[in-house]
This record gives structure tokens, C-alpha cells and sequence, in this order.
């Protein structure tokens, strides 16, 4: 009898397990979707209606003219534009130069290498903030002020020390015997690079590119620091076209937000298995 009610006390255990990993798992799904929720309902709403005691609601009658106006009145074709102006080359730049950076670090014998080394594992340390004023300093001696190509060098600058950390996974989990066949067969450095480890580590450019593509897309701080031309903005400033002095259309800035999240998450659904890949085969280190 006692090893029978061991037996039913376990089974009953495991599945209040279960329920009670169901229930954390379901809330923080809820806690990830309601304010892309939140946000799409108060983009259609007009901007009165946002102020009334219902924490989530829709209208009646959806005013769709909101994303019209964020895209026409929000000149955000212009700023898209802009955006993938400095998002594509920072986004390239940032993932090829870590990846190559890291196999130097972790493949290759030189002499400075724990120096260098230690420097990018330090770079991941310096806030954002402090950099602002020196680096204006900098780009206004070069006159990069209100040009992409400070923001290009900015956004590259501050993803090469994680996503070359991202990077020595990949490469620290590939068998050293594929490279020295490929030496032994009289292959260089750049051959073993571009024929075998960028194709196996094609998870983690996924990975790495992803997000890296998400932490350039949603920067208003550098781009606000460094561009004052009206013409020369990106995307996030298109919620300042709507924001006064006395008044601010709120529903549109809303449908703004709304239309700036459709790519992160368009991005996320189409690479999500190959990015949940990339990150368990970064974790495991040979």
C-alpha cells in the first residue's frame, strides 16, 4: 500500500507541476502580448477617447485614418528610408567585423590577443550615455554631425563587443580538426573562414544580425544626439511630429508606434526558429 501512495502522491505532484508551469508560462505570454495589444487599440481610437477609465478597449468605429496621417503627416516613408540607410550598412558592418574579430580571438595565436580580448568583454560595461558628449566632440573635429555615417559608426561600435562574445560560441563549439584538415590541404585563414566556419555558423548569423537589426531599428537617443536635419531623421522621430507645444495627437503617435513595431516583429515570426537555434548553439561551448 505505501508504494502505491508514493506512487499517487507523485503523479499528483507532477501534474500541479505542470499546472503551475502552464499558468507562469501563460502569464508571461499575456504580460508580452497585451501591450502590443494596448497600443493597437488606442491606434484607432480618437485621441479624446484615450483618457477614459478602461485600461483596454476598442471603438466602435475604428478610426483608421489614424495610420494615414502617422504615414503622410509623419513623413514616415522619408524616415524609413533614412532608417534603412544606417540600419543595413550598421547591421552588416556589425556582424561581419565581430564575427571575424572573434575567430581571431579564439582560433588564432598573436601576442595582444587576452588584451584585445579583454578590452571588447570591457566595451559591453560603458553605457550609452557617456559616450554621447565625446563622441559629438569627435564627429564634430571629422564633421560627421548630422551625417548617417555617425550613426553608422555608432551603432557598429556598441554591438562589436556582444556580438563578438555571441560569436565565440559559435566558433568555440566547431571541431578544431575541420580547420586543420583544411590547413593540411594548403587552405588560408580566409578560405577556412568563408568555406567553413561562416556556412556552419549560419544560426548565428541569424541570431546576431537579428538582433542587432532590433537594437539599431528602436534608437532614438544616438540618432537625436547626432541628426538635427529635418530630412536627415529616422523613423522613431515621426512620433515628435505629432506632439505640440499645448497639444498632441496621441492616437496618431499611437499608430506610429504601432507601424514601428510591425518590423521587429515581422522579423521575429520568420526567423524565430532559427533564432532559438542560434542561441542554444552559442551556448555550448567545445
Amino acid at each position: 500500500m505505501i508504494p502505491a501512495k508514493k506512487s499517487s502522491y507523485n503523479r499528483t505532484a507532477a501534474k500541479a507541476g505542470k499546472i503551475i508551469i502552464f499558468l507562469l508560462l501563460a502569464l508571461m505570454v499575456v504580460a508580452q502580448i497585451f501591450p502590443l495589444v494596448w497600443v493597437f487599440s488606442y491606434s484607432i481610437k480618437k485621441s479624446g477617447d484615450l483618457f477614459g477609465p478602461e485600461l483596454l478597449s476598442f471603438p466602435k468605429v475604428p478610426q483608421w485614418v489614424n495610420y494615414s496621417k502617422a504615414i503622410v503627416n509623419g513623413r514616415m516613408v522619408t524616415y524609413l528610408y533614412n532608417s534603412l540607410k544606417t540600419v543595413i550598412p550598421s547591421v552588416l558592418l556589425g556582424t561581419i567585423l565581430p564575427f571575424c574579430l572573434a575567430y581571431a580571438c579564439t582560433r588564432m595565436e598573436w601576442k595582444l590577443k587576452k588584451l584585445v580580448w579583454s578590452i571588447i568583454v570591457l566595451g559591453m560595461t560603458i553605457p550609452i550615455h557617456t559616450t554621447l558628449l565625446p563622441n559629438f566632440l569627435w564627429y564634430k573635429i571629422f564633421h560627421l554631425i548630422d551625417t548617417h555615417l555617425a550613426l553608422i559608426i555608432s551603432y557598429m561600435a556598441f554591438t562589436m563587443s556582444f556580438n563578438a562574445i555571441v560569436f565565440s560560441g559559435f566558433i568555440m563549439s566547431i571541431p578544431k580538426s575541420m580547420e586543420e584538415s583544411a590547413f593540411i590541404d594548403g587552405a588560408g585563414y580566409f578560405t577556412i573562414l568563408r568555406k567553413i566556419i561562416a556556412p556552419i555558423s549560419v544560426n548565428g548569423f541569424l541570431t546576431v544580425g537579428i538582433m542587432t537589426f532590433l537594437s539599431h531599428w528602436n534608437d532614438f537617443i544616438m540618432a537625436n544626439t547626432y541628426i538635427s536635419t529635418e530630412a536627415k531623421r529616422t523613423l522613431p522621430f515621426s512620433v515628435l511630429n505629432f506632439s505640440g507645444q499645448y497639444a498632441s495627437d496621441y492616437a496618431v503617435q499611437f499608430a506610429v508606434m504601432a507601424l514601428l513595431a510591425v518590423p521587429p516583429l515581422v522579423f521575429y515570426f520568420a526567423f524565430n526558429k532559427w533564432m532559438l537555434a542560434g542561441v542554444t548553439a552559442g551556448s555550448v561551448k567545445g
